[in-house]
């Protein structure tokens, strides 16, 4: 864990996850006091061990701190070292066995079917103009079709839309790739935004513009549309579907695409292998979503759950 290592787990928290200023001041804080932890007894963070995050966490234990505050602090140091391993940044997670002081764990946040439709029926409605609609269009069919990270998504090379593909090579964490098939409705939103994507190029090409190798292009710095811009773009959607906001950011599409693959029998290790996932214990989080979803299902329509039956009994 490099000085450097905060900074781009923030980015990505906040591109990816939609994470809050308040949240990410916080995992600033608290990655900050590990880090000064670790400097103050001359450890290297880039090579800190499970026993030395253990041997902080019973630090802030004799410091009296409260136990929702450990367990924060080590949800941070978790994610953080997670994020290292994902993107190759280190090639083990130290904090991966850890046991907090008891927290409940908290499943990641997901979205039905028709939430899912709802927000693709808006892509198709939502923008100033057609080639807009059409964007938007591709750029939800494909991240729901594929369970693709954000940063994933909008730096995608147009070349790797070219000749109506059935599958898409996607360059992943560390530079790591993998192939994952596109859906029908992928497929047609893809060719219909190629279309229009390559008249605009050509159009700028004319008056001496240099074309973007990208599918989605920006005339920003990146060259490509941005992950905050998709962020506020994924927003507006589900204002116009009629899906609460607070639901809906470029990860819980990711969650959506893995879970709905499990819901219907998909194997695990084919979705570990779809979402790019460097350890299979990454992906399991999605059986417990499922279950989850499938007992709240059970009580909330079971004849004899308990709510039915105190509605029929007297």
């Amino acid at each position: 864990m490099s000085a450097g290592w905060i900074p781009l787990f923030l980015e990505a928290q906040a591109a990816e996850q939609g994470a809050a200023e308040n949240t990410l001041a916080a995992y600033a804080r608290d990655l900050a006091d590990f880090a000064g932890w670790l400097g103050a007894k001359s450890l290297d963070p880039a090579r800190a061990q499970q026993a030395d995050i253990e041997h902080y966490l019973v630090d802030l234990e004799a410091q009296g701190l409260a136990k929702a505050t450990r367990a924060r602090r080590l949800s941070a140091i978790k994610q953080l070292y997670r994020f290292a391993f994902e993107d190759r940044l280190r090639e083990d997670n130290p904090a991966m066995r850890i046991k907090g002081p008891g927290r409940d764990k908290r499943l990641p946040k997901t979205l039905s079917e028709e939430e899912v439709d709802l927000l693709l029926d808006a892509a198709r409605h939502v923008g100033r103009s057609p080639a807009d609609r059409a964007r938007n269009t591709c750029l939800m069919e494909l991240l729901y079709a594929t369970g693709m990270r954000v940063t994933e998504l909008v730096s995608l090379p147009a070349s790797a839309a070219r000749g109506d593909p059935n599958m898409l090579m996607i360059k992943g964490k560390g530079g790591k790739e993998r192939m994952v098939p596109l859906s029908p409705p992928a497929r047609v939103a893809l060719a219909d935004w190629l279309d229009l994507r390559d008249a605009a190029q050509d159009a700028a090409r004319m008056q001496g513009k240099p074309p973007s190798p990208y599918l989605f292009p920006s005339g920003g710095a990146l060259g490509h549309l941005t992950r905050h811009r998709f962020y506020a773009l994924i927003k507006e959607l589900s204002v116009a579907g009629g899906v609460p906001p607070s639901k809906v950011t470029p990860h819980t599409l990711r969650h959506a695409f893995a879970t709905h693959l499990l819901a219907n029998g998909a194997d695990l290790m084919a979705i570990q292998s779809l979402l790019g996932h460097a350890d299979v214990a990454t992906t399991e989080i999605y059986t417990h979503v499922l279950e989850a979803r499938l007992q709240q299902l059970v009580l909330d329509h079971h004849p004899l759950s308990d709510k039915s039956s105190g509605e029929s009994s007297g």
